[in-house]
């Protein structure tokens, strides 16, 4: 269970396209048009969740070879990202969207998010709480999910409405942009070893 926890905060709280554009709304659009546009996410993440669940979930949980191919499959997108950001020589900046977003522009959000997918399946099918019980597994990890979902967007809505831009030179943007990418390999190390260890 900590194990988990510790994956939703790593894969969370590094950049993505939900918390940029938050921060990106609270900076062009403030707190209230913020904090709609963080609910619109909350119920599209929440709803690709329960699509992962739901399509994948009885034949992973059975099926150890395909759990481990999920997995697998999961873990190598996110070394490609953790690759590409560590990569990225630009200078870390906010996502500012061209129009007043809200709940639906949230919403709608997740569901065209390649990353959310493949975050919910390494979520869902690479760390066993209650083997034995799917039902309740599934309502432990929603719950973790969540309760550290909200407040990790809610933080970055914060620093959009702190900060239009963030102004680094070169040398200490590419030690934020190395940290973050080292961020999703250690959850990438933390899938595999729960993987193994359920096979």
């Amino acid at each position: 269970m900590i194990n988990f926890a510790f994956a939703v905060f790593f894969l969370i709280i590094t950049p993505g396209p939900g918390v940029l554009s938050a921060a990106g709304v609270g900076a062009a659009y403030g707190w209230n048009a913020g904090l709609k546009y963080i609910f619109g996410l909350f119920l599209g993440t929440n709803m690709v969740g329960l699509a992962v669940i739901t399509g994948i979930s009885f034949w992973v949980v059975s099926n150890p070879f395909l759990r481990f191919f999920l997995l697998f499959l999961s873990t190598a997108y996110l070394l490609f990202l953790a690759f590409k950001v560590a990569t990225a020589d630009k200078k870390v900046s906010f996502v500012r969207p061209r129009s007043k977003p809200g709940v639906l522009a949230g919403f709608v959000l997740q569901p065209i998010n390649p990353k959310a997918y493949f975050v919910n399946t390494v979520l869902f099918s690479g760390f066993a709480i209650y083997p034995e019980n799917f039902l309740l597994e599934v309502i432990v990890k929603f719950v973790i999910l969540n309760v550290i979902w909200i407040p990790i967007h809610v933080l970055w809505l914060f620093l959009g409405l702190s900060l239009k831009r963030i102004n680094l030179d070169q040398t200490v943007s590419r030690r934020v942009n190395f940290g973050l990418a080292m961020s999703l390999v250690f959850v990438v190390v933390l899938a595999f070893i729960s993987g193994i260890k359920q096979n």
